[in-house]
């Protein structure tokens, strides 16, 4: 089977330009026979999927499986697979910690992987502070985004070294938000994958046989070249400030979820 597993849509992602039913429809034509949803700290791609358009004829025999991309305080991008139905409020509220955020996530069964891991500074835990200072916190992820199609080759050649040289299950996403990227890569699974709980075995049994695809050659970051340091850094700060105002909020979900 093969998935993409890295999957922005704009119910659920601000910055995406394809709608839900668009991605599932390329998808099925490239032969794709799943997807997992990672919109940025929002479950809302998924809900439009199990709430309207899972049990529509168009879509019979592809699966949406539930996920996110969560931003941590200090380690970048995470891409978090939890199991059915389990809801965990405090993962569409950015800002915990990594440590944190891997104990929440096994407490409660799921997995959890560094997206593109040696990107962008801030985004990707490779380029990070808290990666420089105890490189050891690869040993407790699931598995590692070693293609990314928005990535460039330098870039997924590092994380893919990441991976083996940790024995991770390697993914590959297309990080898609916009149309033209849509099933630029591809994870390959040894067995049928329909949930979020097949996808969590599979992992776990290490039944990922493979991933790769294409470079995607318009990203923001190409279009602007050295000035893209611009809106990194802008995130940056953005993404601190996040954190802290929603500080409270993050605490009381944590006393009542975690």
């Amino acid at each position: 089977m093969k998935f993409d597993m890295h999957c922005h849509v704009k119910e659920g992602s601000i910055d995406s330009k394809v709608a839900l039913c668009d991605y599932i429809r390329q998808l099925k034509e490239q032969g794709f026979a799943g997807m997992l949803v990672t919109d940025h700290d929002s479950y809302d791609g998924f809900r439009k999927w199990k709430y309207e358009l899972k049990y529509d004829d168009v879509f019979s025999g592809f699966d949406v499986i539930k996920g996110i991309e969560y931003d941590t305080r200090d380690a970048g991008h995470m891409i978090i697979v939890m199991p059915d139905n389990l809801k965990l409020r405090i993962l569409e509220v950015r800002g915990l910690p990594i440590e944190v955020l891997i104990d929440v996530i096994h407490k409660h069964g799921g997995i959890i992987g560094p997206a593109h891991p040696c990107g962008e500074k801030y985004l990707s835990i490779m380029n990070t502070g808290r990666f420089r200072k105890d490189d050891s916190i690869i040993e407790k992820f699931d598995f590692v985004e070693a293609f990314n199609a928005c990535e460039g080759s330098v870039s997924n050649e590092k994380a893919q070294a990441l991976a083996e040289k940790y024995g991770k299950v390697q993914f590959g996403g297309s990080d898609s938000h916009k149309s033209a990227c849509v099933g630029t890569a591809y994870t390959e699974l040894d067995v049928p994958v329909h949930t979020a709980a097949d996808l969590i075995k599979a992992v776990k049994e290490r039944r990922i046989s493979g991933c790769g695809g294409t470079l995607y050659r318009h990203t923001t970051r190409q279009k602007l070249g050295r000035l893209y340091s611009v809106p990194i850094h802008a995130f940056y700060f953005f993404n601190k400030s996040a954190c802290l105002v929603k500080w409270k909020k993050r605490r009381r979900l944590s006393n009542q979820e975690t």
